[in-house]
């Protein structure tokens, strides 16, 4: 049951003081069974004119802030501390499975809810992606949902290299089945693909990820991470990291989930000014857990003005 801290700064800088628009953040964590806030505070400098909170189409929680005057630096620095206790076992149902050649079938109630997560979103032309995807089920009788979705994070995390990439979207999951590389939202959108060519109502997740053993820092940490969640209809929506070969939520604090990843950018706005004046973005993330239980700061949620 760990207590987790994150800092998350963003830094634009400017050749010459510019107007801000209205920028949107990303950066509070989801709350549920298994990550509760203790604490949340937005910083932004300059201070900001006007601030409201809203819930996106997918039901994240942005923070959104108006700005009046110019300024050649604008810094975002979200602090949060939260108590993270990942369910034990994250996924142990074998009630569900698949059959060679069919596809996973949900209840049609829920299936209204589910289709968005459903529908895939990149071309697959030749089936590449789902021909991966079917090797991860038995050609002889039928393969438990939980065998299917762990054999599948496993592999990629086993099989394909990692590499830090900080911008730009994820690339086609049939790009990264070629090159056997990516990044952890590459890695993210090749499973959801896979998993949405199975049938499987499939949704990509931004948040950060940690280590709670002091065995080092897991591949992603220090920016923001990408992972998915898949939904079993006996476990609900169950986390799967193929990056770091995890399944639940240990190590993961969810802040955004969507079905298309654009939905889940950390922070955007807009800025005018003279051409060629922005500089460039400077982002710092750090997370860190304690083991012990600590002194709890009563919920809080609130934007604090720079200086």
């Amino acid at each position: 049951m760990p207590i987790v801290s994150i800092r998350h700064r963003t830094t634009y800088r400017y050749r010459n003081p510019v107007a801000f628009g209205e920028h949107r953040v990303l950066a509070r964590p989801q709350e549920g069974p298994d990550q509760r806030i203790l604490s949340a505070e937005l910083v932004v400098t300059p201070n900001p004119s006007a601030q409201r909170y809203l819930a996106d189409v997918a039901g994240n929680l942005i923070e959104a802030v108006a700005f009046k005057g110019r300024s050649d630096r604008l810094t975002f620095e979200s602090f949060v501390t939260l108590d993270h206790t990942p369910a034990t076992p994250a996924f142990d149902d074998e009630t569900e499975s698949l059959v060679p050649g069919g596809r996973f079938l949900y209840d049609p109630l829920d299936m209204g809810d589910l289709a968005t997560s459903v529908a895939r979103r990149f071309e697959d032309p030749a089936g590449d992606v789902e021909a991966w995807a079917r090797r991860f089920v038995r050609p002889v009788g039928a393969t438990g949902l939980r065998s299917l979705l762990a054999d599948m994070t496993t592999a990629i995390h086993r099989e394909f290299s990692y590499g830090v990439r900080l911008e730009g979207p994820p690339q086609s999951p049939l790009a990264t089945l070629e090159r056997r590389s990516g990044s952890c939202r590459d890695f993210a959108m090749l499973m959801i693909e896979a998993a949405r060519s199975l049938g499987l109502a499939a949704r990509f997740v931004s948040g950060y990820v940690y280590s709670a053993s002091g065995g080092g820092r897991r591949l992603g940490g220090g920016h923001t991470h990408a992972w998915v969640r898949v939904f079993a209809p006996h476990c609900g929506w169950v986390d799967f990291d193929p990056t770091n070969g995890i399944i639940g939520s240990r190590g993961l604090i969810r802040v955004a989930v969507a079905c298309d990843p654009r939905q889940t950018i950390p922070l955007h706005g807009t800025w005018a000014g003279m051409a060629g004046s922005y500089l460039g973005m400077d982002v710092e993330v750090d997370v860190a857990a304690e083991t012990e239980p600590m002194a709890q700061p009563a919920p809080r949620l609130r934007i604090a003005q720079g200086r």
